[in-house]
């Protein structure tokens, strides 16, 4: 073979090297959504030396039986196609943008450490919250306790924003050990509906047992993978990204307040 056409075969197969590995980082692109700073929970847990247990029943009429159902969008959804959960009022000057998994246990971290000093600037109308949630940790850890939240954060969104705001808060100040996928069970996530005040209603109740909203989970969290997020929870005011998290610890009240302040003048 000549010299030309050695370097021809060497330049192709190289193209073709490329080509692979950039297809394979585009389809690794969703289970790297869960990394946090450099670290996923998957990797976390292997290096505790544990693995992940899908555990707990789905119940009857879990999101999985109404998946390829027709999509329903609940009412008091926001953004073009009815997949963005926006709290606070509408006429609020800056917009904060909250990536987050039910089951990722950062998320939970941030929300119950700073969760009440980000809901009083909405409240306060400093900006209103754009919830743009995923379901992406079902695939890296297994289960389906992302989406079956998900669907019954959908069913209290029906209800009205304030009744998802409380059912959303609830979940993750019961948020179980990823590992075990407790937001599986259908039955379990009703009994935390009960803390929520005038949220069972027959129609809710209905709304999760039959998984009315798991074809519209799935299409929330196909939203969410469009995004440019590579983990959770990552939080954008006016589109710059807040430091929320440092050194795999959520910003105090007070800091996070400080970084807002910073943003909006």
């Amino acid at each position: 073979m000549s010299n030309t056409r050695k370097a021809a075969a060497k330049t192709s197969a190289t193209d073709r090297m490329r080509a692979a590995r950039a297809q394979a980082e585009r389809s690794d692109r969703i289970r790297r959504r869960v990394v946090v700073g450099g670290a996923s929970a998957a990797v976390l847990a292997l290096v505790a030396g544990v693995a992940f247990a899908v555990g707990g029943s789905s119940g009857s009429g879990s999101a999985d039986a109404a998946a390829s159902g027709p999509l329903v969008v609940p009412a008091n959804t926001g953004g073009q196609d009815g997949t963005v959960i926006t709290y606070g009022k509408a006429d609020a000057p800056h917009t904060l943008e909250i990536y987050e998994d039910f089951r990722c246990p950062y998320c939970e971290q941030l929300e119950t450490t700073t969760g009440k000093a980000v809901q009083q600037l909405a409240d306060d109308g400093t900006y209103k919250i754009e919830y743009h949630l995923a379901t992406f940790l079902d695939k890296n850890l297994g289960g389906k306790g992302s989406r079956t939240a998900l669907a019954a954060a959908g069913a209290a969104l029906n209800e009205g924003v304030d009744k998802f705001k409380q059912f959303h808060d609830v979940l993750y100040a019961n948020q179980p050990d990823e590992r075990t996928d407790g937001f599986g069970d259908v039955n379990h996530l009703l009994d935390l509906a009960g803390q929520v005040p005038g949220l069972k209603t027959d129609g809710f109740v209905k709304a999760v047992q039959d998984g009315t909203y798991a074809p519209w989970a799935a299409k929330v969290n196909e939203e969410f993978d469009k995004s440019d997020v590579t983990g959770t929870p990552t939080v954008k005011l006016d589109g710059k990204k807040l430091d929320v998290l440092t050194g795999g610890k959520a910003a105090t009240p007070e800091q996070f307040t400080a970084m807002v302040k910073q943003v909006t003048g």
